[in-house]
């Protein structure tokens, strides 16, 4: 039996988290495990919808309150999709003292975005983090996506910019081809 409401009692198994079920299996009883939960479901799905807390609410036990105030906490968490592309910009103590700043500036400017922000077709989405551990490359932004990560080092704005562009003109060459 398959039931439509991911938060029901009523013993049935919802395909949607077939995957997730796995991870429940492991986790869910254990107490102190719901960030390794939420870690997993964010791998499997991306970001954790509402639906995904109100399943692991009910698979655990733990209000989805709680498990929202979990996910809002901690930075690594998203409630919201991500783009194609999900551009990490550096803004430790390296990346700030060699300008990164501007990095961030141009990368705005050019996806006109924020921190926090996906564009609005779904290609990129921006997120300072504090540190990539890429210090002799600084500025530095990783852009992730499922064909790998890239790392883009000693970053100018027209470099940050280039690097962008290119990007978005193999989307639009992908998107012919199909």
């Amino acid at each position: 039996m398959t039931c439509e409401n991911s938060g029901c009692q009523c013993g049935c198994s919802n395909p949607e988290y077939a995957e997730l079920d796995a991870v429940m299996g492991k986790y869910a009883k254990t107490p102190g495990s719901l960030i390794s939960i939420l870690q997993k479901a964010q791998d499997i799905y991306g970001f954790l919808s509402i639906n995904t807390i109100n399943y692991i609410s009910e698979m655990t036990g733990i209000k989805p309150a709680k498990i929202y105030g979990v996910a809002t906490f901690y930075s690594q968490f998203r409630l919201q999709p991500i783009g194609k592309y999900l551009i990490m910009l550096c803004k430790g103590t390296a990346c700030h003292v060699n300008g990164a700043d501007k990095i961030e500036e141009a990368v705005c400017d050019e996806l006109n975005i924020n921190d926090g922000e996906t564009t609005k077709d779904g290609i990129f989405t921006l997120n300072n983090v504090a540190c990539l551990g890429c210090c002799s490359l600084a500025p530095v932004m990783m852009v992730k996506s499922e064909s790998g990560d890239e790392t883009f080092g000693n970053l100018t704005k027209e470099s940050a910019k280039k690097v962008l562009k290119e990007i978005r003109q193999r989307e639009a060459k992908e998107a012919k081809a199909v």
